[in-house]
């Protein structure tokens, strides 16, 4: 029993071939592309708007040079909303589950964010790896703790991301099995049960949505060290 809930974040496969090229391309082709008319429909208006105030948000505390970014981060954001809001239907795919693509998109661009801050600033980039004011006794202890931090920052962003995802997944999947079970034994326990699962299946939508804007964020926030 414990290893069917655990089936669920295996790569689904037909004849063979992975699924999950598939699952990561579908999500692109949900959304509607613009037109030219010189008045949208009210769906790219508000798809529209959502971009800007997400860009605007996102791209206020970095300078000018950050703003080089500004179409990677909001397809990344809107990439990981979609796939993560598209898991949590039924007979779906989540491949943000996977450890490995989380940090297939983690250690590249947080290895881009580093690379441009030692080609542009390289005096200001290393010392961020030793604090203003340190007592000389404690320099090489501090540079090596900075140094592990800073190549831990990927690796936090991959695994915040797959395990706040799957923990929710699993939930929602044992919450469910026991609304199942307890529905011709105990009805009134079985549907205090279906409510808990109806208010944790809401909590997982905020998670899906907050964990995307996260990923995003901590990489802008890397950025601004940098740039």
């Amino acid at each position: 029993m414990m290893l069917s809930f655990f089936d669920q974040f295996m790569s689904p496969t037909y004849l063979g071939i992975p699924l999950i090229a598939l699952a990561i391309v579908l999500p692109w082709t949900l959304y509607p592309t613009p037109t030219e008319r010189w008045l949208n429909n009210r769906v790219l208006t508000l798809q529209g708007w959502f971009i800007n105030r997400f860009t605007q948000q996102l791209l206020l505390p970095l300078n000018q040079g950050g703003h080089k970014w500004a179409v990677l981060l909001t397809s990344l954001m809107i990439f990981l909303f979609s796939i993560n809001m598209l898991g949590l239907l039924p007979y779906t795919f989540t491949p943000t589950t996977q450890l490995s693509l989380n940090m297939g998109l983690a250690v590249p661009l947080w290895l881009a964010t580093v690379i441009i801050g030692m080609r542009n600033q390289p005096t200001a980039a290393l010392g961020h790896l030793l604090p203003e004011g340190t007592p000389v006794p404690l320099i090489p202890v501090l540079i090596i703790i900075e140094t592990i931090s800073l190549f831990i920052r990927p690796l936090a962003l991959g695994v915040r991301l797959t395990a706040n995802l799957t923990a929710g997944h699993l939930l929602i999947q044992l919450i469910a099995t026991a609304a199942f079970v307890l529905l011709p034994m105990m009805p009134v326990v079985a549907i205090l049960t279906a409510t808990v699962l109806f208010l944790l299946t809401l909590l997982e939508v905020a998670v899906a949505m907050i964990q995307a804007y996260v990923f995003v964020l901590l990489l802008s926030l890397y950025l601004q060290e940098n740039v």
